[in-house]
């Protein structure tokens, strides 16, 4: 598997050539760690010449996915083919991974939501459900 790594603002992309499968996971995760300890905290995953994956690269993209959340971090997952996509549909983690199939909408989704939105907290659900 090839990795190419590269930034795009302050986000970083790693772009993926091959199998996500058997050994070539753990070099994916070696370089998902490398890029995090360097300070990455937006990481986009494109997958647009990844044919096939494993549940041990699943489980690299989860690994990654918690390493991430745990230094306050996010991951973004970039033009998933059908494949890959039923993958993620049938073990339930499209709730978890944003997908995107346009590499400036994934990046801008990193943006702060500043439009005047209030942001809904868990409070306002518990006065949601109060009110008559």
């Amino acid at each position: 598997m090839n990795i190419i790594e590269r930034t795009t603002n302050d986000v970083t992309v790693l772009d993926l050539e091959g199998n996500l499968a058997l050994d070539e996971n753990a070099r994916f995760g070696r370089h998902v760690s490398g890029a995090i300890e360097a300070g990455a905290r937006k990481l986009i995953v494109n997958l647009a010449r990844v044919k096939y994956m494993d549940s041990c690269g699943l489980g690299e993209l989860i690994s990654c996915y918690t390493t991430l959340q745990r230094v306050n971090g996010h991951v973004k997952l970039l033009n998933l083919n059908n494949r890959l996509q039923y993958l993620l549909a049938i073990t339930k983690l499209d709730s978890v991974f944003e997908t995107f199939d346009s590499e400036p909408a994934a990046v801008s989704s990193f943006a702060p939501r500043t439009e005047g939105k209030k942001p809904f907290v868990i409070e306002d659900a518990a006065n949601l459900l109060t009110r008559e």
